[in-house]
C-alpha cells in the first residue's frame, strides 16, 4: 500500500446504489451499441438522449493494444511513491493521488494525466519512471489514443448522420483540430481494506466523486473490477457492470450545450474495492480552447430558444476545474427566465 495523505474519513465515503435487479421489466439497462451494425445510428441518438452514457462493441481498437499499455500502467502504479512522483505534481499533467482538483475534493485514487497531443511529447509529465525504455510507454498512449479517438470520432459522425446536420464532421473535427485540448488519463483505485473495516455502516468508500466530464465525449476502458456508478432521472445511482472487452462513452457538458440540453452529460462516480484494485483509462475528448461553445442552429426547431449562453471552452474548462466535482458546471452558463414563443 502506497502511503499518501490522509484526507478527512468523512469525506470518503457514499452512500452505497441500489443493488441491480435486471430481472425487473422497470429496472433500466445500460444500451449496448454494436459499432458493425446499420442500426448504430438510431440507438446511439436514443442512448445519448436517454442515458448520456452507452457501452460499444465492435469497437475496431486491438485488444493486444489495450493489454499492453494497461500492462506497462499497472507496472507504473506498483511502483515506489518516490518513483511515481518523478511523474508529478500534475501541473496540469503528471501525477497524483488523493486530491482531485484544488476546491477540496477527495477519493481513493491514483491517477497519471496526459497530454493526448501526439505532437506534444514535451508537454508531458518526464515519463523516466520507465528507465529502460521511457519511449515504449509513450508509443503506446499515441497508439492508444489515435485508436480511441478515431472510434470517438466515428461515433460523433454517425451521431452527425442521424440528427441530419449538413456537416457530418460538425462535432468530430473539434476533436481533429491539431489544437484540440484532449486529455488522456489513467486511474487506478488500489485495495482497501483498511479502510473499509472503518466504513460506517449503509456506506461505501468513494473512488473517485460524483460529476459530469465537461468535454465533448469521453471514451472510457477498465478492468474486470466493479465501481463504476452512474446517476438515473430519478437521482438513483446506478452499477455499471464491468467489461473489459468493451468500451464506455459519456456525453460531456460541451456535447450537451451543442445539442442545446438534447444529449445528457450524464453524472457518474466510482466506489472503490476493498479486495481487487481497478484500472480505467479514460480519453477526454475536447475542442480547442478557442471554440466557442453555443446549440447549433440546425438542431433548433422553430422558435426554440437556446438554453445556454455561449462561452469559450477555455472560459468552461476554466470554470469547470475551478469548482467542486459535484457542483452543477453548467447553472453559471444556462439562461434563465427564457420565454417560449407561441
Amino acid at each position: 500500500m502506497v502511503a499518501i495523505s490522509k484526507p478527512p474519513l468523512e469525506q470518503l465515503f457514499v452512500k452505497p446504489c441500489k443493488p441491480n435487479n435486471n430481472n425487473s421489466p422497470s429496472f433500466p439497462t445500460i444500451p449496448l451499441i454494436d459499432l458493425s451494425k446499420s442500426e448504430s445510428k438510431q440507438l446511439l441518438v436514443k442512448a445519448c438522449q436517454d442515458f448520456g452514457f452507452f457501452k460499444v462493441v465492435n469497437h475496431g481498437v486491438p485488444m493486444k493494444l489495450i493489454s499492453k499499455l494497461e500492462s506497462e500502467a499497472v507496472k507504473f502504479f506498483s511502483s515506489p511513491l518516490s518513483v511515481k512522483q518523478k511523474a508529478g505534481p500534475p501541473n496540469p499533467f503528471g501525477y497524483g493521488n488523493k486530491l482531485l482538483g484544488q476546491n477540496g475534493d477527495f477519493g481513493w485514487v491514483e491517477y497519471l494525466l496526459l497530454n493526448a497531443k501526439l505532437d506534444s511529447d514535451n508537454k508531458n509529465p518526464t515519463l523516466s519512471f520507465f528507465e529502460e525504455h521511457p519511449e515504449k510507454f509513450q508509443s503506446l498512449v499515441n497508439d492508444y489514443v489515435t485508436a480511441v479517438k478515431k472510434m470517438a470520432c466515428d461515433i460523433l459522425e454517425l451521431l452527425a448522420d442521424e440528427l441530419k446536420l449538413q456537416q457530418r464532421n460538425v462535432f468530430s473535427k473539434l476533436l481533429m483540430d491539431e489544437e484540440s485540448d484532449s486529455v488522456f488519463r489513467l486511474n487506478y483505485y488500489p485495495p482497501c481494506p483498511e479502510l473499509q473495516e472503518h466504513e460506517p455502516k449503509g456506506r461505501k468508500l468513494i473512488g473517485f466523486g460524483e460529476h459530469t466530464d465537461p468535454q465533448i465525449i469521453s471514451v472510457l476502458r477498465s478492468n474486470n473490477t466493479s465501481g463504476l456508478e452512474i446517476s438515473l432521472r430519478d437521482g438513483s445511482w446506478m452499477s455499471v457492470p464491468p467489461d473489459s472487452n468493451s468500451f464506455f462513452i459519456n456525453v460531456g457538458d460541451s456535447l450537451q450545450v451543442m445539442t442545446n440540453g438534447r444529449f445528457k452529460s450524464v453524472k457518474h462516480r466510482v466506489v472503490a474495492n476493498s479486495v481487487k484494485s481497478r484500472m480505467s483509462m479514460i480519453y477526454f475528448g475536447g475542442p480547442p480552447l478557442s471554440e466557442k461553445i453555443a446549440p447549433l442552429p440546425s438542431l433548433m426547431e422553430r422558435e426554440e430558444a437556446s438554453l445556454y449562453k455561449e462561452f469559450t471552452w477555455f472560459e468552461y474548462k476554466k470554470s469547470a476545474f475551478n469548482s467542486r466535482l459535484s457542483d452543477n458546471r453548467l447553472g453559471r452558463f444556462e439562461k434563465k427566465n427564457l420565454v417560449v414563443l407561441s
